[in-house]
């Protein structure tokens, strides 16, 4: 009799030990498989093109590989971004790695950092036309120049006029709204605009300007230091789930990689997350983003993502030329390179 009991013991015991195992092997499927963060991104603008590398992400499946669950959203400037991630209503965003210098120059400045740049290089240009008698820029001397409100370039301009010996002075700038830039230009009732490389010069051409009759005078190739767009992170969300930073980040490359090896399906991607959008255009906008701002020669030497701190100081310093600093921030107060994946995960193949 003690035998069979010792026989129904030993059965139940293995039984419960299976169970146990299934259980395990359940639980550890569900957290598999369950996202652990919800990420709430904020662009700083209307979607265009150059986001394509976030929506591949999506869409390929990168964010819910690293068990993330993104959503989307648009602010009205990077302004209204970063206040959106000071406040925690966003998780990460994507913002004018400029603005974040000067927003950190606030009293009540929430310590929000970089942690990705995208745009190795700002998009800061003049569009102008060649038959106003334009080809670089100091041939900006006694002409007028369209500028919006908002226009985040226009911060940099003196700067950038003060290390090409232009007389500041003798430059028209015409305030006009945002949304007449480009028809203004191609009107004839300015010179030049100024604006962003991937947006107005693309968007004047799509206009029926020709693009013989147009010259992009990129700051960068004039001596600006500035980096552009970069993801920057709450303070307290990055505090308490640095995987999830790392993770998006990852996600991210894994997008950018995506986009260089088939821009064409990243165009597709992007226009049709955008009202009547239109592919080609929007095809020849990456195109320029990816070889202008993005793949740059510092990106092809040291990988996507992060900066060189000499440089980002010079550019804070360029800012200095015209914002006036209560207490400059240091490189440290603006970007964290603690969440990038090493070198060799960063770079472009």
């Amino acid at each position: 009799m003690s035998g069979l009991k010792t026989i129904a013991f030993r059965g139940l015991l293995a039984l419960a030990i299976a169970l146990a195992a299934l259980t395990s092997r359940d639980v550890a499927a569900a957290e598999t498989t369950a996202p652990s963060a919800a990420i709430h991104f904020t662009f700083d603008r209307p979607i265009d093109a150059s986001m394509a590398s976030f929506f591949l992400a999506a869409k390929d499946g990168a964010f819910g590989a690293e068990r993330l669950n993104v959503s989307f959203n648009s602010a009205a400037g990077s302004p209204e971004a970063l206040a959106r991630v000071a406040r925690g209503d966003s998780e990460l965003a994507l913002v004018d790695i400029n603005e974040l210098i000067r927003f950190r120059d606030k009293d009540d400045a929430a310590p929000v950092k970089a942690v990705f740049v995208l745009f190795n290089r700002a998009p800061y240009a003049i569009v102008a036309r060649r038959s106003r008698g334009i080809h670089l820029l100091p041939d900006l001397d006694g002409k007028t120049v369209g500028i919006a409100d908002s226009d985040l370039s226009m911060r940099l301009w003196p700067a950038l006029a003060q290390q090409n010996g232009i007389n500041a002075s003798r430059v028209k700038f015409h305030k006009i709204s945002a949304a007449v830039r480009e028809p203004i230009l191609s009107a004839g009732q300015v010179d030049a605009v100024a604006g962003f490389s991937h947006l107005s010069a693309v968007n004047l051409r799509d206009r029926g300007v020709p693009g013989g009759d147009l010259v992009v005078l990129r700051y960068a190739d004039y001596g600006c230091e500035a980096y552009g767009f970069a993801v920057v992170a709450n303070p307290a969300f990055a505090a308490a789930k640095p995987d999830a930073v790392k993770g998006f980040v990852r996600a991210l490359i894994a997008g950018i990689n995506a986009t260089v090896k088939e821009p064409a399906r990243a165009a597709d991607e992007a226009a049709s997350r955008i009202d009547d959008g239109d592919r080609d255009l929007e095809l020849e906008r990456l195109r320029t983003v990816l070889v202008d701002n993005i793949l740059t020669d510092e990106v092809k030497r040291n990988g996507l993502g992060g900066i060189e701190p000499a440089r980002l100081a010079r550019s804070i310093d360029q800012i200095a030329q015209d914002f006036k600093f209560r207490k400059k921030p240091a490189v440290g107060d603006i970007f964290d390179s603690g969440f990038l994946p090493p070198v060799e995960s960063r770079l472009i193949n």
